[in-house]
């Protein structure tokens, strides 16, 4: 097979399903299926028009993914904004569709990312800031797990801890980025917990409950973010929040620690806080330290940096940020915090515009751009 000539290819049909109605990245997707298809079958039976052929396949990829969007939006529109207690209603097979696509053959890695992109509704772009690694190595990853499925039959179920991965990335993303997928997840994991009598399904529930509670309360006038020691705790939703709380207990209970469970405690200890400075933050620690046991992940080791800053001192935040990667997304932003609350004004506005050049939304940036100029202002007053 040429593979020269499917790249000199593939900006022209690109062209051609913009200008037939597909938006770029959406066209980009329904190439990169059909390049896929003509990999698998080309070398066996070249078509004579291989122009036609993809422009064909690509374009009816596209409409496909296009069904897919407005069935899972459809999906969407009957979740109220508010999720309602108790068990999960069954009324789709979105949650089937979530564990078939955690096939067997898959890596969890791959698995997940799939999941994101075909069930999901994320971008590979969303996917990859998620995992933080480039968008191309993403997209990558989620061509080989494509190329892997590839004429398997879905009948073998993916494992339970792949589907709460890929709900737990959805909701994340629903909950602060571009698209409105928090109450989709919440949904899906009450109709899981409803299923399995499993202590990490309970945790993430109650994760999804105990932040979900606060959301009204993140953004100000204008999609503003608000920090949450700086947020109208009135706000907070408390039937989600006493909801949250008494599904965790009751996987705690249990006695068998899993992350889910762990980030839930410390979001549990937040919302149990009147006021910012009533936060137990000696106990977020040790949450912090039983989530770094079992996950050894870096987004906990730097949120934990944190909340050592809040409960030992900045300069104890400032040692213990000192032992991870400068390059982890939201370090600068971690560090700029705490050397502002040490006294170093000039590195704190230095790094808060660091931060900011590096944010991942509209909201983030402006927020840590404000920080910074708030602080250039002290410092030239």
């Amino acid at each position: 097979m040429d593979e020269a000539l499917l790249r000199s290819l593939t900006p022209t049909v690109i062209g051609v399903l913009v200008r037939r109605g597909a938006d770029f990245a959406a066209a980009e997707d329904a190439v990169q299926d059909a390049l896929l298809e003509a990999v698998r079958g080309w070398p066996g039976d070249p078509p004579r028009d291989p122009k036609g052929w993809l422009v064909t396949v690509a374009w009816r990829k596209f409409l496909d993914a296009t069904r897919a969007e407005a069935s899972r939006r459809h999906r969407e529109v009957r979740v109220e904004a508010e999720p309602p207690p108790g068990p999960g209603e069954v009324v789709d097979d979105t949650l089937q569709l979530y564990f078939l696509c955690a096939h067997p053959s898959l890596t969890p890695a791959s698995a997940v990312a799939l999941t994101l992109r075909a069930v999901g509704g994320l971008s590979t772009r969303q996917i990859a800031q998620a995992y933080l690694v480039p968008e191309a190595t993403m997209a990558q990853r989620i061509s080989r797990a494509k190329r892997t499925v590839a004429g398997v039959r879905f009948n073998q179920p993916g494992d339970l801890a792949t589907v709460l991965r890929v709900l737990y990335l959805v909701f994340n993303e629903g909950y602060s980025g571009d698209v409105d997928l928090a109450g989709e997840a919440i949904r899906l994991t009450r109709e899981l917990a409803a299923r399995a009598l499993d202590e990490e399904v309970a945790g993430l529930l109650a994760l999804m409950l105990l932040h979900h509670a606060r959301r009204e309360a993140r953004t100000g006038p204008g999609g503003r973010l608000v920090p949450l020691a700086e947020q109208d705790r009135s706000r907070w939703n408390t039937r989600l929040i006493a909801e949250g709380v008494d599904v965790l207990q009751a996987a705690l209970a249990r006695d068998r620690l899993g992350e889910f469970q762990a980030q839930a405690a410390i979001a549990a200890l937040h919302a149990d806080a009147r006021t910012a400075g009533e936060t137990d933050w000696v106990q977020i620690v040790e949450w912090y330290d039983e989530l770094v046991r079992l996950t050894d992940s870096p987004v906990a080791r730097l949120n934990r940096a944190v909340a050592v800053g809040e409960a030992d001192g900045p300069r104890a935040g400032l040692a213990a940020l000192a032992e991870l990667d400068p390059a982890l997304p939201r370090h600068p932003a971690v560090a700029a915090y705490l050397h502002e609350r040490d006294g170093d004004r000039v590195a704190a506005a230095r790094l808060y515009t660091a931060a900011a050049e590096g944010a991942a939304s509209l909201a983030e940036r402006e927020h840590l751009t404000r920080q910074a100029a708030r602080l250039n202002a002290l410092l030239r007053g």
